[in-house]
């Protein structure tokens, strides 16, 4: 099977795309996890673009273990800009499983894309119980062994837990990640941030992301980070969130529904033998 795709990415956060709005292949749990594998083409998730009657397209998203995603925001922003150059319009509204999502392309390789609102309650993370969500007081532990307890949990497409301490760096993420995304606290798994905040409009995070692992880059990330810092009174409206390959710009609107901007790379055309 040879499979024509297109390769993107987010500040380093990358996709394989493939159209199949023409229905030309249906994909299996094994060949989504080879194409992610890294020894084989390399992904963070695979995206599919399917019809869709109401808006520009469908997309399904998927882990690097097959696992399918509910959202994801930088893979969103790559796959606006890749149908706004086919349509030549700069509007593109795509269809997911969190909702429809808007994007706007601002430029030549700069999207923006409104995630829509985020959701706090207990059964919407969702928890296994219900807890605080402003406030899990999980604990982790620093490289010090020092104990460090908190854990704002917020959903926006997917669900995601944000750690706020004094230095990121003195933290193992791929530790810690995994051990909370598989905690029975999260039924439906989690994705984890460590993040520090350098002012009202800053904040430098590291992502352990569900079923994919430790990724350069995460947009919901990004998005659950800055709303978690305005819920904690910690950042205002419009936040830069910075991973160590660049920084996404987060602004709240005054109807608490978030927008994403960033850059996306050029568009790789590539071919897939399965």
């Amino acid at each position: 099977m040879d499979i024509k795709a297109f390769k993107m990415d987010g500040l380093g956060n990358d996709f394989v795309i493939i159209d199949n709005r023409q229905k030309i292949t249906e994909l299996s749990k094994e060949q989504i996890v080879k194409i992610c594998d890294r020894n084989f083409i390399g992904c963070d998730q695979l995206i599919i673009i399917e019809n869709d009657n109401a808006t520009d397209a469908r997309l399904k998203f998927f882990n690097s273990d097959g696992g399918e995603s509910g959202a994801c925001g930088n893979g969103t922003r790559c796959v606006a800009d890749l149908i706004s150059k086919k349509k030549n319009n700069k509007t593109v509204i795509l269809s997911t499983l969190s909702g429809n999502l808007k994007s706007q392309i601002l430029g030549k390789n700069l999207v923006t894309t409104e995630i829509g609102n985020a959701k706090i309650k207990w059964n919407e993370i969702p928890l296994s119980s219900e807890l605080n969500t402003k406030n899990l007081n999980i604990k982790i532990d620093d490289l010090n062994n020092k104990e460090h307890f908190g854990g704002t949990a917020i959903n926006v497409g997917n669900p995601h837990v944000i750690f706020f301490v004094n230095d990121i760096e003195n933290f193992d993420i791929a530790k810690i990640g995994p051990q909370i995304e598989n905690s029975n606290m999260f039924p439906e798994k989690c994705n984890v941030t460590i993040a520090k905040v350098i002012n009202k409009n800053l904040i430098k995070i590291k992502v352990w992301e569900r079923g994919a692992g430790l990724t350069k880059a995460c947009g919901t990330a990004a998005c659950a980070t800055a709303f978690a810092g305005k819920l904690n009174e910690l950042t205002d409206n419009n936040t830069d969130i910075e991973f160590e390959t660049g920084k996404l710009s987060i602004f709240i609107d005054d109807k608490s529904s978030i927008h994403m901007k960033g850059p996306v790379s050029d568009i790789e055309e590539i071919s897939i033998k399965l």
